[in-house]
C-alpha cells in the first residue's frame, strides 16, 4: 500500500491532513479578504480590475481553484470519519458544551465544528452560485476598465448586500466562521505537534486574534455596503 495512503488512514494521519489543508484553508481566508477589501474603494473600477486581473489567469486560475476544491473536499471529508469514528467510540453522547476552563479549550466552538463546517460548506454553494456563477457581462453586468469592458462584478456584490436578508445571513454564517476559526487554528498546531506548554497560551490567542480578525473583516464589508450602498 502507498504510504501515503497508510498515513490517510490512521488516526496521526488524518489530524495532520486535517491540519495541513485547515490551515491552506485559512491562507485562502486572508488572501480572499484582502481582495475583497477593494469592495470599499470609492472606485469600483478597483475590484472589477481586481477581479478581472483574476479571470486573465486563465488556467493558472483554473488549477488554484481544482486545487482549493481538493484541498476543502479532503477537509470535509476526513472531519466526517474523525467525527463518525469518535461517535462509534463514544455511543453515549455528553451534553457539556461550555469552555470547561483551566487547560482545557472545550468549547462552543470545538463542540460543533462539524456543524459549522457543513453550513461553511452549503454558503461557499450559495456563494459561488450568486457571484462567481453570476450574471455577468451578457446579462448587462459591464464596466469600462483600462479602456476595456469587464464584468461589473463590484455592481453585483453591491446589489446583493444591499438586502437585508442577504446581509442578516451573512452576518449569521461569519459569526459561525469566527467559531470555526477560533477552534480550528488552535487544532491544527496541536495536531502537527507544533503545541509547547510555553506556547500554547500565545497560539491560542493568535487563533482567537485571527477568528476574530478575519470574520469581522469580512462582515465589515456587507455592512458597510449595506449601509452606504452607492455603485459608483
Amino acid at each position: 500500500m502507498l504510504p501515503v495512503i497508510t498515513l490517510v488512514k490512521s488516526s496521526v494521519g488524518k489530524k495532520l491532513v486535517m491540519a495541513v489543508t485547515a490551515l491552506s484553508l485559512v491562507l485562502f481566508v486572508i488572501v480572499h479578504l484582502i481582495g475583497n477589501l477593494q469592495l470599499l474603494r470609492s472606485n469600483s473600477s478597483s475590484f472589477n480590475a481586481y477581479a478581472h486581473k483574476l479571470e486573465d489567469l486563465g488556467v493558472v486560475l483554473y488549477v488554484a481553484e481544482l486545487g482549493l476544491l481538493g484541498i476543502f473536499i479532503t477537509h470535509f471529508i476526513i472531519a466526517i470519519t474523525i467525527v463518525l469514528k469518535k461517535k462509534d467510540a463514544r455511543p453515549v453522547k455528553y451534553f457539556v458544551t461550555k469552555n470547561l476552563g483551566g487547560t482545557s479549550h472545550k468549547s462552543i466552538g470545538s463542540s460543533t465544528m462539524i456543524y459549522t463546517g457543513i453550513v461553511m460548506l452549503i454558503f461557499i454553494v450559495v456563494h459561488l452560485i450568486t457571484f462567481k456563477y453570476g450574471p455577468g457581462i451578457k446579462e448587462g453586468y459591464v464596466k469600462l476598465v483600462h479602456g476595456e469592458d469587464v464584468r461589473d462584478l463590484h455592481r453585483l456584490v453591491v446589489e446583493w448586500f444591499s438586502k437585508g436578508w442577504y446581509v442578516a445571513f451573512y452576518t449569521a454564517v461569519m459569526t459561525l466562521l469566527l467559531l470555526h476559526l477560533r477552534h480550528g487554528f488552535w487544532s491544527a498546531f496541536q495536531s502537527l505537534g507544533l503545541n509547547h506548554a510555553k506556547y500554547n497560551k500565545f497560539i491560542f490567542a493568535v487563533g482567537i486574534f485571527v477568528a476574530i480578525t478575519f470574520s469581522l473583516g469580512f462582515l465589515f464589508i456587507p455592512i458597510f455596503i449595506y449601509f452606504t450602498g452607492s455603485i459608483v
